[in-house]
């Protein structure tokens, strides 16, 4: 009765055990799945936004502790904090519109498709809710199984080489972060994370800095970090259009999750001292994401190069440890998701068009279709960071924050929303506004099934930007909590410039 008693629990293995329910469903039966599955992941956004309307906003809430493993101490912990509400929120939103997306676009291995995407909504739930360490390991690793199918078999050309170069660059990582879950929870004799914070935070300094490097990695692999980037290009542009949402809007996040979640918590002192290093990396990835981004020419390429961007934007704001730096990176995890989502699906809704992601290829788009035309000129400027949307204030927070840190750094992330402009409009121009290179059959407009999938990001896009408030106002703990484990290790100026202004729910509009 404990276990089933606790909402939490519901909204992690409701699709879990959907999946294996979809087993029994004769294979030609694909509209009585499809329909199921729009049920489950329906419901499934339901149950999450009941959590968040239950949220107390401070500390963890709907906690459980059960015993797993006693030798080892492990148990079954979970709970969330306001920083985890928001994306499992954000996951089951993403999957039920993905959802709905599919059920007019797969063709081949329906049932299995279907599986694989309600597995992956669960596990990653898991990820974000675990607070054993050994659980929260084992949700990571088990994530990698669905999408490497969703890739691997309803990508495209190239959708093998894409599929085992992102399980083989994640399991790399992996191993760093084993080692590192291993060395803590035998030191403790638990994986429970309030216990190993004590423990990791009395370890040697050489010792601190070696598990935080682990970790680090790891977390850096899935960002991912500038140089670990590479599997990122070639996975998004093999999968298929949700894979890719689901992979640019969650799996992303699940790095800077666990360097919040873990790497910094654990190990403050480390973290306080390589701050600027991995500030400098997110500059890095800033610009490099955003000149990449610039030549491409095939729009799926461009929008995963941006991701590459748009999360360096994150650790830039994360590691100024400052109050605008934090909420802005936490928020903008949340914004790079509903808006890189909903350029996926609109290269996806293109793509089944006209089966080509070339620029080139298009042309006029905005005459043929000019309701697609508009959402995509919004989601756009989203991605820019235009005032009045959503993006603008995760980066301005996040740019406030770097430049209370590092005048240099700030600045050169500003350089980057610059650069973001020039590549989103060069592909609105060449995609919307540009006479086609040759005569081709003229495009229809969005369906009402398409219209639907982009109206509840739209809507987050224009109340984040004009009034994120209540968003902000849930990241106030997590961000208060980060603040007070890494403010005894900084220097006294520092300090200073971190405490100001006062950590309070007046400091937002």
């Amino acid at each position: 009765m404990v276990f089933w008693g606790n909402l939490l629990n519901w909204v992690i293995w409701v699709p879990i055990v959907a999946a294996f329910v979809l087993l029994l469903i004769p294979e030609q039966r694909t509209r009585f799945q499809g329909w199921a599955v729009l049920a489950v992941t329906l419901v499934e956004f339901f149950l999450s936004t009941a959590l968040l309307r239950a949220f107390p906003r401070a500390g963890y809430a709907f906690t459980l502790d059960l015993s797993w493993i006693p030798p080892l101490g492990a148990g079954y912990r979970i709970g969330v904090d306001g920083l985890s509400v928001l994306l499992i929120v954000l996951t089951t939103l993403l999957t039920f519109l993905g959802a709905v997306y599919s059920r007019e676009v797969i063709r081949k291995h329906v049932r299995t498709y279907w599986i694989a995407l309600l597995l992956l909504e669960g596990l990653l739930i898991g990820v974000f809710a675990a607070r054993d360490l050994l659980l929260f390991f084992l949700f990571w690793e088990a994530m990698l199984l669905p999408m490497f199918l969703l890739i691997g078999i309803w990508g495209h050309e190239r959708r093998l080489y894409a599929a085992f170069k992102f399980f083989l660059y994640t399991m790399a990582g992996s191993v760093f972060l084993l080692a590192g879950v291993l060395y803590l929870g035998l030191k403790a004799g638990t994986f429970d994370l309030d216990a190993l914070r004590g423990v990791a935070q009395n370890l040697p300094l050489h010792v601190q800095t070696l598990l935080f490097l682990g970790f680090m990695i790891a977390f850096a692999i899935k960002v991912p970090v500038v140089p670990f980037h590479t599997w990122l290009p070639d996975a998004h542009v093999e999968a298929p259009t949700v894979g890719s949402v689901l992979l640019a809007g969650v799996l992303l996040k699940m790095g800077t999750y666990g360097m919040l979640r873990f790497a910094i918590p654990f190990f403050p002192s480390v973290a306080v001292r390589q701050a600027s290093l991995w500030m400098a990396l997110g500059v890095a990835g800033i610009l490099y994401g955003a000149w990449m981004s610039w030549v491409q020419k095939d729009m799926k390429r461009l929008i995963a190069y941006s991701s590459v961007a748009h999360m360096g934007f994150i650790l830039l704001g994360m590691f100024s440890f400052t109050v605008y730096g934090l909420s802005g990176g936490m928020l903008q995890m949340l914004n790079h998701g509903i808006s890189t989502g909903a350029l996926f699906f609109s290269v996806g809704m293109l793509y089944e068009r006209r089966h080509s992601r070339l620029m080139e290829a298009f042309g006029g788009v905005a005459r043929e279709m000019p309701v697609f035309a508009t959402i995509l000129g919004i989601v756009a400027m989203s991605s820019l960071g235009l005032p009045g949307l959503n993006g603008f204030v995760g980066e301005f927070l996040s740019l406030l924050g770097a430049f209370q840190r590092s005048h240099l750094l700030g600045a050169l992330g500003v350089a980057g929303v610059i650069f973001a402009a020039v590549y989103l409009l060069h592909m609105l121009r060449q995609v919307l506004f540009l006479t086609p290179h040759q005569p081709r059959e003229p495009l229809m407009d969005l369906n009402p099934r398409e219209f639907f999938v982009f109206l509840p990001l739209l809507i987050l896009i224009f109340w984040i930007g004009v009034y994120p408030r209540p968003f902000l106002r849930v990241l106030d703990a997590p961000v208060a909590e980060i603040q007070r484990v890494i403010r005894p290790h900084l220097s006294t100026s520092l300090q200073t410039r971190v405490q100001e202004p006062q950590h309070t729910p007046e400091v937002y509009p």
